[in-house]
C-alpha cells in the first residue's frame, strides 16, 4: 500500500502514510467538511490515514464514526512536538495535512507537507512549512487521488 510519485528534479515520494489534523484542516467547528469522508475512504485503499487532534469542539467521536478511524488526541501543552513525534515513529514515509501553529513541526518533519486553508484560517508559520498550499482539506485530499497535479506542482 502506497502512493508513488516521481518529481521531476525533486526524485520520488513513496507515500505509506498520511498524517492529518482535523479541526481547521478537515472539519470547521468540530463538523467535518463535505465530501472529505468519501475521499478518505478512497484514500485509505493506498495509504495508512492517521487523524491528529485536540478535539477543540469535542464533535471528534462523530468524526472518527463518519470516517471509520479512531483519531489520535494530542494533550494540551507542547502540541507541535506531539504532533511531529507521532509522525517519525511512522515506518515510511508521510504526506500530513495540516493548518495551525501546532502542526508546523509536522509539516515540516513529512516527506510532504500540505497546509490548508480553510474557513478557519491559515497560520502564516504553517504555510512556510508546507510543500503546498490548497484552499481546502478536501482539495488537499484531492492532490493524493490525483498524483499528477502534485509532480506538476512540485517538479523543478
Amino acid at each position: 500500500m502506497a502512493i508513488t510519485i516521481e518529481i521531476p528534479g525533486r526524485g520520488t515520494l513513496r507515500l505509506a502514510h498520511l498524517v492529518l489534523d482535523v479541526n481547521g484542516t478537515l472539519a470547521c467547528d468540530g463538523v467535518l467538511e463535505p465530501g472529505v469522508a468519501e475521499r478518505i475512504a478512497r484514500l485509505r485503499e493506498r495509504l495508512e490515514v492517521h487523524l491528529l487532534t485536540a478535539d477543540t469542539h469535542g464533535g471528534q467521536a462523530a468524526i472518527d464514526r463518519a470516517l471509520s478511524l479512531s483519531a489520535v488526541r494530542v494533550r494540551p501543552g507542547q502540541e507541535r512536538a506531539q504532533k511531529a513525534a507521532f509522525l517519525r515513529a511512522l515506518a515510511g514515509e508521510s504526506a500530513a495535512c495540516g493548518n495551525g501553529a501546532n502542526d508546523v513541526a509536522m509539516l515540516e518533519a513529512a516527506a510532504l507537507g500540505i497546509a490548508v486553508l480553510g474557513r478557519e484560517g491559515l497560520c502564516r508559520e504553517a504555510l512556510a512549512a508546507a510543500d503546498v498550499l490548497c484552499a481546502s482539506g478536501a482539495d488537499a485530499l484531492d492532490l493524493l487521488l490525483h498524483p499528477a497535479r502534485l509532480r506538476a506542482t512540485l517538479r523543478r
